[in-house]
């Protein structure tokens, strides 16, 4: 059974000797094959970027409120003192 499996797998050339044949070792599947390792590693460097800018913004809207509440309290502040100065 051993040697039909090779039989097979085998393809005679024109000289008649037998050659391996390997459909996944071709140029042209290793070159895709590099491409598309290419365009992964791209990928997963947007996702990254994109992730770090999501919880950046999600920080910087936090930040935005609390200084608004500051600029608030800072208002309601400079109102009691010049009331009470007034008064």
């Amino acid at each position: 059974m051993r040697g039909e499996r090779r039989i097979e797998d085998a393809k005679r050339t024109e000289d008649g000797k037998r050659t391996r044949v390997n459909p996944v070792e071709t140029p042209h599947r290793e070159r895709q094959g590099g491409r598309m390792t290419t365009l992964a590693v791209i990928l997963l460097l947007v996702g990254i970027a994109l992730l770090l800018l999501g919880v950046f913004v999600k920080a910087a809207e936090f930040l935005l409120w609390i200084g608004l509440v500051i600029i608030v309290i800072a208002i309601i502040a400079w109102l009691m003192r010049v009331i009470r100065r007034n008064a």
